[in-house]
Parts: C-alpha cells; structure tokens; sequence
C-alpha cells in the first residue's frame, strides 16, 4: 500500500510507518503525476483535491483530510470515481470552544460585564457548538442553541429560532457554508441583521469567514455603528478586507483550531479509518506522541472562584495577544497566510494539570476540560 500525506499533518510519519509504504510531500509541489501510484492520499486544507491532482491515478482506495472542513475537496467528483473520503470532522472542536472561552472573558473585561449573568446563543450546535455548551454548563452560563437543520433532523435537544438568538448578549457562529437549501449559512449575518446588533452585544464568528457580510460590516462601521465583532475567519482569505482590520474587537488569521491536540487528533482520525478501510490493527494513540506539559497551574487564594477561573483560561489561552499581534502586522494577503501557516501552536486545557486544593469550583475546572494536579 503507497501512502500519500502531507507534510503539514503531525505526527503523520509515527501514525503510518508501520501502516504502508509512505510518502510525504508538500501541497505547494505536489502533481497529478507524482500521485500515479498513490493508494491512500491524506492531506490538510492546503492540498486541493480534484479532477486535475488525480488525473494520472486509477488505484486510490481511500482519501482523506485531518480537517473539519471539506472545502478543498471535490466530494462530487471522488463520489463520481467510488473513491471513499473522510473529513475529521470534530477534530478541532474542543480548540474552537476554548478560543471562544478566551474571547468571553477577553470581551467581558473590556464590556464591564459579568459573564456569569450573560447569555450565550449558539447558531450551530454539531461538535463545535455541542463542545462549546458543555463548556458553558460547567460555568453555570446560561446559552439557547440554534440548529435547524439538527432540529429537523430529530436532535432531542432544545432549540430556538434566530429571533431568540438575537436576543442574546452574545451570539457565537458555529455553522458549516451552506449556499443553497431551506437553511443557508451564506451572508447569514448580512446588513440587516448587523445592524440589528447593538453596542451591549457581541458577534463572535469562528467558523467561515462568508457567514459574516464583511463588507456589509465595514459598511456600518464607516456609518459611525457601534459593534462587538470578534473575527477568526474572513471572507475571500487569504485576500481578506484588509480596512475592516482595525474595526474589529478581536481578530485571528483563522486560527481558533489550532491547538496540537486538534491538529494532530485529525492525524489520528485518519489512522483508524485507514486501519478500518484494510482491517488492520490500529494500536496508536494520540497519547503516545503529544508533549507531556511539565509545569502545573495553581489557584490563588486571593482571588475570587471566577477571578481563578478566569486567569486559568487566560493563562492557557489569551486570545488578546494573537489579536494585537494579527493587528498589527497584517497587511496583505501574503501576509495573512503566513501569520496563519507560522502560528506558534497552543496546547487545549487537557494539557494542564491544576491543583485545585479545596477550591469550591474544583468540579468546574475539571468539567472545562483541565487534568487533575497532584
């Protein structure tokens, strides 16, 4: 069996060694004709697979991407040809939980506000949005979902309808592109729904950049609109609207999944399915190759249960920082794909022991998703 992985997919050379003979390769060199004899091709977003990179190949078995998103793939055509394919879906969802975490607190500082008396509305509750609720359960913050196509679908869990979510002091995106259909996701949030938003409210997308009218966006805020717009993804990246930059509250070069442990658990996804697809054993574990964190975090006395709560997020992971950096610094499309390809990866709460003592909301800590200390 000839592998195929892209060199962007960690721990890619541990997972498959002993799984066939392999070969890496990168997105930017990679032809039709050097994927002639590939049997199992894996990539991440940067690779586009379609018609033309399989032109010179009739024996793949498999394809998959260590991403949760599939927009790089023509599903389509590998559906024409019997090729089977598998996304990572879920991968990255306990990353993009915890960045929007951060960015709560980050905003809640900034606002005034007592997060605890907020209330959050999901649009999108698959596993991004069904990570982010949980999370919000073991703070006690109140949220309403919004999924109509999972309501449709028979999902048991209660759901509201826009109108409700607009209520919301913050509205967080969590929604795959959808162009076409009862429910599109396209300019979901276009100018007249921007501009029902008020300064007291905060807009956090961080799951395609089109869901959000970018120029609708700074539109408003040219007209003097007062908005709370938190930003990971664009529209049209890498050659994203550059003069809407400044306005944002928060903004990312669509980086909020990028922990190692996201990255990397889309490695191990497409381990088993290759291992399943040719009955193999699949021993490996995404256990077996992370770095264990040394260091270990505390509470302080001195601190109320929330404050604690709050410096541990941050300590882990304080979206201000990528915001000032991105900010500062971006200011072409180059530009915007080298902050993003040259990210210093982070580590998820799970990396993290934390020795809570006797502290009240040690059940919370836990519950966020931090290992216990000793």
């Amino acid at each position: 069996m000839k592998i195929y992985y892209e060199d962007s997919m960690p721990y890619a050379a541990e997972f498959f060694a002993d799984v066939g003979e392999c070969q890496v390769f990168s997105h930017k060199t990679i032809s039709a004709e050097q994927l002639a004899d590939a049997d199992v091709l894996l990539v991440r977003s940067t690779t586009k697979v379609d018609a033309q990179l399989l032109a010179h190949n009739s024996r793949l078995k498999f394809i998959g991407t260590a991403t949760a998103g599939t927009n790089h793939v023509d599903k389509a055509y590998l559906a024409e040809r019997g090729i089977p394919f598998q996304s990572a879906a879920g991968c990255n969802a306990v990353a993009v939980a915890e960045y929007v975490l951060s960015t709560l607190f980050v905003m809640a500082e900034r606002l005034g506000w007592r997060l605890q008396d907020k209330k959050v509305g999901i649009v999108g509750a698959g596993h991004v949005g069904s990570a982010l609720h949980q999370k919000l359960s073991a703070l006690g913050i109140a949220y309403e979902l919004c999924d109509p196509p999972l309501q449709d679908a028979g999902d048991p869990r209660d759901f509201v309808d826009m109108d409700v979510i607009m209520q919301c002091d913050v509205i967080t995106l969590h929604v795959p592109l959808v162009t076409h259909g009862l429910y599109p996701t396209d300019k979901l949030f276009d100018s007249a729904r921007l501009s029902q938003l008020t300064d007291q409210q905060l807009l956090i997308n961080a799951c395609r950049g089109e869901v959000v009218n970018n120029a609708a966006a700074l539109a408003l805020f040219e007209q003097g609109k007062k908005l709370n717009l938190v930003l990971d993804v664009w529209e049209n990246e890498p050659n994203i609207n550059l003069a809407l930059v400044p306005y944002v509250a928060l903004g990312t070069a669509h980086i909020a999944g990028h922990t190692i442990e996201g990255k990397a658990r889309g490695t191990e996804m497409l381990y088993q399915a290759v291992c399943d697809l040719y009955h193999l054993p699949a021993p490996k574990k995404l256990s077996d190759y992370l770095p264990v964190v040394q260091h270990s975090l505390s509470l302080k006395p001195e601190l109320s249960d929330w404050q604690n709560i709050e410096q541990l997020v941050l300590q882990v992971y304080n979206i201000a920082n990528d915001s000032e950096q991105f900010v500062a610094s971006v200011d072409n499309a180059d530009q915007f794909g080298y902050i993003r390809k040259h990210y210093p990866i982070r580590r998820e709460f799970s990396a993290i022991k934390v020795n809570t003592g006797n502290f009240a909301q040690s059940k919370a800590i836990y519950a966020l998703g931090f290992a216990k200390g000793q």
